[in-house]
C-alpha cells in the first residue's frame, strides 16, 4: 500500500538523519543539514537558464550543438538542437577497429548521444562526489589510468552497458515521473557530460554533442580542449558541483579521477542570450521528451521514484523504488520453487548489507570518511528481483548494476549455462561491416581456455569478479601482449563499445531500443522479430563484469544471487560477501569458488575486501575464512 503523508515525512526525516549523520561536521556532505530538501530539483527556468548557456558559448566557439538536460533520475526535462546542428553522429572509439557499435558512421540521431551524456553526468554523481561523462571514459578502459602499460582495466570496466532501454530496472517516459529512467545508449564515456547541482544537490546533468563524434579519451595525459565539454561547462555555470567533491579530488588504486579538462570558456554565463532568441528549437525525442521544456523532481520524493523504505529496512533508514503511484517495486519476496529463498531471507540479507555499508569506508566520495553509499539487489534462479534497498545517497547507475551484477553471478553459475547461452542467437552487427557475432561460441571458448571448473555445469561458483578476469582484452588483466579473455574479443579488434560477451549478449535489443523498441528482456533477443528460446529472463537486463555479483548458496545449492553496486568495487565486493555471511546464509562453499581455479597458470579472484574497511575501527582482514 502507498504510505500516507504523515509516515512518508517521518521517514524521510530518518533517512536525512541516517544519511547526513552519526558523524562529525568534518565529514558530513556539503549539502547537509538539506540534503533531501524538497526544494533541491531543476525549475523549467533553471532548464532554459542551462541550455541559453550552453548555446551562448557554443555560439562563441562557431560550434553548432545538441544539448540535453535531464533530472537525477533520468527525466528528460528538455532537448535543444541549434539550427544547422548534425542530426546523426558517429561512434568512433580511435582504436581504428569496427565492430559491436565501433565504427557506426552517421547511424543514430545526436539527440540520443546528447541524452546519454547527461545521464551518465546524473548518474554517477551524488551529494559526495561530482563525475562526469570523461570520468566514465576513463574507468571503462583496457588500461587503468588510460594508455598506462601493464595496469589493469578501468575499476568500472562494462558499466556503459547498464541503464539499457530493456531493463526491467529502469522506467520509460509512460510510467510517468519516476525513475531511474533508461538511457538510449547506455552510459557515455565521451567528454560532455557534466552533473548539475543546486544547494551542493545533484539535481540534474547536461549533456553536449556537436562534434559529431561519440569517443572517448585515450589518453588522459594531455589536456584536452573539447568543444562538447566547453560548451556543458559553460551550461553548468551556476549548478557547478561544490569544489571538495569533483572528481579530481577523489582517488582510486592511486589515481585522480579526472572532471574536465578544462575550464576554459570563451563566452559570458552570467549574461547568456535570451532564451526565445537562440538559433535552433527545442526538439521532440520520441519516447523521452517532447518539444518542450519541462521541470524535473526532486529526489527522495514519491514522485522521483526513490523514497525511504518502510518496515525493518526503513527503520535502518534505507531508501528503496516505488511505482508512479508510490507502491514499492521490490518488497522482500520469496523465491519460486522448493529451497526457494524466503522473504525473510531476503529482507535478512538486505539489512545485513545495508549495515555494512554504512559502517564501510567510501572509496569515491568526500569528505574523508564518509560512508559507503551502495544499491543492494537479490534475484532468485530465474533472474527475478526479490527485494532491493540503498543507502539514501546510492549513486543512480548503481540501481540498474547491481541487478545487472547479480544476474550475471547467477547465469554463470547455473547448473545448465552453457546451454542457456549456446542456444542464444547470434549478436547481428550494423554495417559496417555487417557481421554475426556468435554467442554460443564462447561456451566452448570459456571450457577450452579456463581447463576444469570452465564447463559451466554448476560445478563452479562464478562472481563477477571472477568472469571479469575472463572478460578482459589481456589475461592477466592488463598485462599487454598475452592472449584477450575467453569472453572478450581479441586486443585488436576490442574497443570500450565492442568488448564481446556482454555487449553481445544485449547487443540485438540495445539496437532495437535506439529506434523506439522499450520491450523488456535485454539477453537473446534476436534482431528482428524475437525468436524462441529469447529472451533469456536470468539476465533481463544484461549482466555486469566488474565485481559486486555473488552467487547464493545454501547448504552447497544455488538458490539466487547478489548485486552490490555503488562505491569502490572492493567496497561492493564487502558488502555482498558480509551480507550473505550474516544473514546466516554463508558464501559459496569455498572447494566451488571461482579462486581455486588458475587458466592459463594464472589464479582468479572471486571477493576482494578492502583494507582497514570500517569507518572508526582498525579491523582488518574481515572476510578472512568465511
Amino acid at each position: 500500500m502507498p504510505v500516507d503523508g504523515g509516515r512518508f515525512a517521518a521517514a524521510l526525516a530518518l533517512a536525512a538523519v541516517a544519511a547526513c549523520s552519526g558523524s562529525s561536521s568534518s565529514n558530513s556532505p556539503p549539502c547537509a543539514p538539506s540534503c533531501l530538501s524538497a526544494a533541491n530539483f531543476l525549475s523549467d527556468t533553471d532548464v532554459q537558464r542551462v541550455i541559453a548557456q550552453a548555446v551562448g558559448e557554443a555560439q562563441a566557439r562557431g560550434a553548432l550543438a545538441t544539448i540535453a538536460v535531464v533530472d537525477r533520475v533520468g527525466n528528460v526535462l528538455a532537448v535543444f538542437q541549434m539550427t544547422g546542428a548534425r542530426a546523426n553522429f558517429d561512434i568512433v572509439s580511435g582504436r581504428g577497429v569496427s565492430g559491436g557499435l565501433d565504427g557506426l558512421i552517421d547511424t543514430l540521431p545526436s539527440t540520443q548521444a546528447a541524452i546519454a551524456k547527461a545521464i551518465t553526468g546524473a548518474y554517477l554523481s551524488s551529494w559526495g562526489n561530482a563525475f562526469s561523462s570523461r570520468t566514465a571514459g576513463q574507468i571503462v578502459q583496457e588500461n587503468f589510468n588510460p594508455g598506462e602499460a601493464q595496469a589493469p582495466a578501468g575499476p568500472l570496466y562494462g558499466v556503459q552497458f547498464s541503464q539499457l532501454s530493456c531493463s526491467d530496472v529502469v522506467r520509460n517516459a509512460t510510467q510517468g515521473t519516476v525513475g531511474p529512467k533508461r538511457s538510449p545508449l547506455g552510459l557515455s564515456a565521451d567528454p560532455g557530460g557534466l552533473p548539475l547541482y543546486k544547494n551542493a544537490v545533484v539535481v540534474g546533468g547536461i549533456g553536449v554533442i556537436a562534434d559529431g563524434v561519440y569517443g572517448l579519451d585515450l589518453d588522459i595525459f594531455d589536456i584536452d580542449q573539447d568543444t562538447d565539454e566547453l560548451i556543458a561547462v559553460a551550461g553548468s555555470s551556476g549548478f557547478a558541483p561544490p569544489d571538495d567533491i569533483r572528481g579530481e579530488r577523489i582517488t582510486a588504486n592511486g589515481h585522480s579521477f579526472r572532471f574536465v579538462d578544462s575550464d576554459s570558456i570563451v563566452s559570458n554565463p552570467a549574461n547568456p542570450p535570451a532564451f526565445g532568441t537562440l538559433p535552433g528549437a527545442l526538439v521532440a525525442v520520441p519516447g523521452y521528451v517532447g518539444a518542450a521544456v519541462g521541470a524535473g523532481v526532486a529526489f527522495g520524493t514519491p514522485a522521483s521514484g526513490y523514497r525511504p523504505a518502510t518496515g525493518a529496512l526503513g527503520a535502518l533508514g534505507a531508501f528503496t523504488l516505488v511505482d508512479a503511484v508510490n507502491v514499492e517495486r521490490f518488497p522482500p519476496t520469496a523465491g519460486a520453487g522448493a529451497g526457494a529463498l524466503t522473504a525473510n531471507e531476503v529482507s535478512s540479507i538486505l539489512q545485513e548489507g545495508f549495515k555494512i555499508a554504512v559502517r564501510a569506508r567510501a572509496q569515491i566520495r568526500r569528505p574523508l570518511g564518509s560512508a559507503a553509499e551502495v544499491s543492494i539487489v537479490v534475484v532468485d534462479l530465474n533472474g527475478d528481483i526479490l527485494g532491493l534497498a540503498r543507502t539514501p545517497d546510492a549513486p543512480i547507475f548503481g540501481t540498474d548494476v547491481a541487478a545487472q551484477k547479480a544476474r550475471g553471478a547467477l547465469l554463470f553459475s547455473l547448473p545448465n549455462a552453457a546451454a542457456l547461452i549456446a542456444a542464444l542467437p547470434d549478436a547481428q552487427y550494423l554495417p559496417p561491416p555487417a557481421a554475426a557475432s556468435s554467442i554460443a561460441s564462447y561456451v566452448g571458448a570459456f571450457a577450452g581456455f579456463v581447463g576444469p571448473g570452465g564447463a559451466l555445469d554448476g560445478s563452479t561458483a562464478w562472481s563477477t569478479r571472477a568472469l571479469g578476469n575472463l572478460h578482459r582484452p589481456t589475461y592477466p588483466d592488463g598485462i599487454g601482449g598475452t592472449p584477450a579473455g575467453p569472453l572478450s574479443k581479441d586486443f585488436a579488434t576490442w574497443s570500450p563499445f565492442n568488448v564481446g560477451f556482454q555487449l553481445d549478449l544485449v547487443y540485438n535489443q540495445l539496437v532495437k531500443g535506439t529506434a523506439g523498441d522499450t520491450s523488456t528482456g535485454c539477453a537473446g533477443r534476436a534482431q528482428g522479430a524475437d525468436a524462441a528460446p529469447g529472451p533469456l529472463p536470468v539476465a533481463r537486463n544484461g549482466i555486469q563484469i566488474f565485481p559486486g555479483g555473488l552467487p547464493i548458496y545454501r547448504s552447497g545449492a544455488l538458490i539466487g544471487a547478489i548485486g552490490v553496486s555503488g562505491d569502490g568495487v572492493d567496497q561492493d565486493d564487502m558488502v555482498a560477501f558480509l551480507a550473505l555471511s550474516n544473514a546466516g546464509l554463508g558464501n559459496a562453499p569455498s572447494a566451488m569458488r571461482a579462486d581455486q581455479l588458475s587458466p592459463q597458470g594464472t589464479g582468479l579472484r572471486y571477493a576482494q575486501c578492502p583494507q582497514s574497511p570500517f569507518n572508526g575501527s582498525t579491523e582488518q582482514n574481515v572476510c578472512a575464512g568465511l
